[in-house]
């Protein structure tokens, strides 16, 4: 037989080989190469569950409770100050200069910081970006009420007779360390999350190992400023014995109203925490409240 007159089979590995070669586009072997999606898809999964009955009660509640208790405090601290503490000043009075310091106190590190950190659980239908703006605005606003509100208490100590020791109590230090962490939450926030956009497809994957970090450490942070507020009450009922404060009416009913503001800070650190922390989504969603930073 004439082995030339029948071509030779290709080897069994050839067809192989190139049907997986078929199979594999170009470009997409290490899957490195596909853009991360964009922030606007991380509500995807969230808009796909619909909400039951339950799910929208709970939003609803947190919504009202939230912004009544955040609005409340506040609130509560100018009645406070404004009808039993002779209200403001600057320079002018000494006593008068300090009341500054927990009415803004309270007004950056609580009310607008509790709001910026809601802002991610309560605005579900604006775009990402919008929210991050938002966030950082809150934030932004809440910086100069804790400049000033340090440098009331700070001038107002100076200008005592004789003038009063700095950063000597449980309440300043803690004072100290909220700030600190404040302000380094803020610059980091700054960069990562909105700077770092300019770029976002290379700084995704950095981005996203800052997420949980910065949402951890803020609602650290915010629990801090809680701490200090309620040691700041303690510290003034302190500074008052009990039996002076019980010889006249307003002394009682303003004992009655720091002991209010207590309850209602620890209030706002229950359902801060509840709201940040929980998720409506179902259990198959992989996106929560806290990551949306």
């Amino acid at each position: 037989m004439d082995t030339n007159s029948v071509s030779p089979l290709p080897p069994p590995e050839a067809p192989l080989a190139m049907m997986e070669g078929e199979k594999t586009p170009p470009g997409s072997a290490s899957g490195n190469e596909m853009p991360p999606p964009p922030d606007e898809k991380r509500y995807e999964e969230d808009s796909e569950n619909a909400w039951n009955c339950g799910s929208w009660f709970e939003y609803m509640l947190i919504v009202i409770l939230s912004t009544i208790l955040l609005v409340g405090v506040l609130v509560l601290t100018l009645f406070w100050i404004l009808f039993y503490r002779g209200g403001y000043s600057w320079s002018e009075n000494r006593q008068l200069q300090f009341n500054l310091h927990p009415t803004l106190m309270v007004a950056g590190f609580v009310t607008l910081s509790g709001f910026s950190i809601l802002l991610y659980r309560l605005c579900r239908c604006l775009k990402h970006i919008y929210v991050k703006l938002l966030h950082m605005f809150f934030h932004a606003c809440a910086i100069p009420c804790v400049a000033l509100g340090f440098l009331a208490v700070f001038e107002s100590h100076n200008l005592s007779d004789p003038p009063k020791p700095h950063f000597y109590s449980m309440h300043t230090w803690l004072g100290l360390v909220t700030m600190g962490m404040f302000v380094l939450q803020f610059v980091i926030g700054f960069f990562s999350f909105l700077v770092l956009l300019c770029c976002e497809n290379r700084t995704y994957k950095c981005r996203s190992t800052m997420v949980p970090i910065h949402a951890s450490f803020g609602l650290v942070n915010f629990m801090l400023a809680i701490a200090t507020c309620i040691t700041g009450l303690i510290e003034n009922e302190r500074q008052v014995p009990g039996e002076v404060l019980m010889n006249t009416r307003n002394s009682e009913i303003e004992h009655y109203i720091v002991n209010s503001l207590g309850i209602v800070f620890v209030a706002i650190a229950i359902i801060v925490t509840v709201a940040v922390r929980r998720s409506n989504a179902p259990a198959t969603a992989k996106v929560y409240v806290t990551e949306r930073i």
